[in-house]
Formats: structure tokens, sequence, C-alpha cells
């Protein structure tokens, strides 16, 4: 898997994640959650440079003229409920892809909160055989649910590509699944930290990113 790190380069990324992660900034929910969408936007720019284009005519009031035209089957799919504003950001730039959808929660194991294993509940996927899957996820934690998720689309055929989206990760779970992943997937990232906490939170992270966009579950 090859790892595209967004913040090693300078850009306007930047002050989003700075935004997001600024505990007297992300309390702002509607900000929070439009700037997510908007680092959605940027991770899907970056990663439509490495897609296949054919060129094709078209005809402008003054000239035929051609342009360069996208020709990937893609399917776009989130982890809920954090995944939402992120997948957003993606249909923004590839309106036409189709979409899926994942539900992965951590279950606790132990009264611990350190004990917990990843369930996937929910799954609406089309089929994935030989289509280019972009799954999107803010957080890339500890890399269980990712891993979880990738095992449970596994069913519904095998990719032609996968690029996985995401805002920020923990570099044990980046890890983990450049482990699992063939060496032609991609992550397309806007940061990545050094570590994990004991509850498997990234540190220093930006805390829990679907309660900042949509408010405490119970």
């Amino acid at each position: 898997m090859t790892v595209h790190n967004l913040s090693q380069t300078n850009s306007i990324l930047n002050r989003f994640l700075h935004q997001i992660r600024d505990e007297t900034i992300q309390t702002d929910r509607m900000k929070f959650r439009r700037n997510i969408e908007r680092i959605g936007e940027i991770l899907s720019y970056e990663m439509s440079k490495t897609l296949n284009f054919e060129s094709r005519s078209f005809q402008t009031p003054l000239s035929s003229a051609r342009f360069n035209e996208l020709t990937e089957n893609i399917v776009v799919c989130s982890i809920l409920r954090a995944g939402i504003p992120l997948h957003n950001g993606v249909l923004n730039y590839f309106d036409e892809a189709d979409n899926a959808f994942v539900s992965a929660f951590r279950k606790k194991t132990t009264t611990s909160e350190e004990d917990f294993e990843i369930v996937v509940e929910y799954l609406a996927s089309p089929g994935l055989e030989g289509k280019t899957l972009v799954l999107v996820d803010p957080m890339l934690a500890t890399g269980l649910s990712m891993l979880n998720v990738l095992k449970a689309l596994k069913k519904l055929g095998k990719p032609k590509s996968i690029h996985i989206l995401s805002v920020i990760g923990a570099q044990p779970g980046v890890d983990l699944i450049q482990d699992y992943l063939p060496e032609n997937a991609h992550l397309w990232i806007g940061d990545i930290d050094k570590k994990l906490n004991d509850k498997g939170y990234i540190i220093p992270g930006l805390g829990d990113a679907g309660d900042l966009a949509y408010g405490q579950k119970l």
C-alpha cells in the first residue's frame, strides 16, 4: 500500500486540520462538519491524479474541443456515522459515483474501556467486482474497523483498486492495514500521529469525530 500523507506538503489543508483539532474551534459542529467535507474534497482531488482518463471530444458554441474524462467505475463507501461529512466531500468531486454504507462500532467485551471488539452490523453496497473502491473514514485509529470492513466487503467481489481516504490516522493503524492491503492500494490521509492511548484513541488526534459532528451517542 502506498501512503500519501498530505500534511508533509504545505497547503490550505493544514488550516482545516488545525480547526478540527483545536478544542476552542472544533465545538462548532457546523464548522467541524464543513471542514471534514473540505478535507474530503482535497483528498479526492489528490487521488484523482492517479486515476484513469480518456480523451473525448465535445462541442463548444464556437468549435469542437477535447477533454480528458474519468473512466473509473467508482464506489464510495463510508463507515457510519462519522464518515458521512467526509463521504459528502468525496461526492462533491465524484458526483456520479455509486455509494455504499457500512456500520462498524466498538463493542465492549468487558467492563473495561480498554477491552473492545469491532462489530460490522449493517452493509449496503453495489457489487465491487472490477470497480474502484474508495473507502472513507475520518479516523484511522487502531485500524480494526477498516480491517473488518474490508473483510466484510470481500463477498461483494474483488475491486480493481482500493483507495482509503482518512483525515487523521495513528501509525499503528496505518501499519495494520498496510500489512493487509495489496501493494497497489493507496491511503490518502491528512496527517498521521504517532500513537494511541490506552483506550485506542489517536494522540494528539482530535477526540471523537462522530460526537463532534453529530453530538454524543448513548
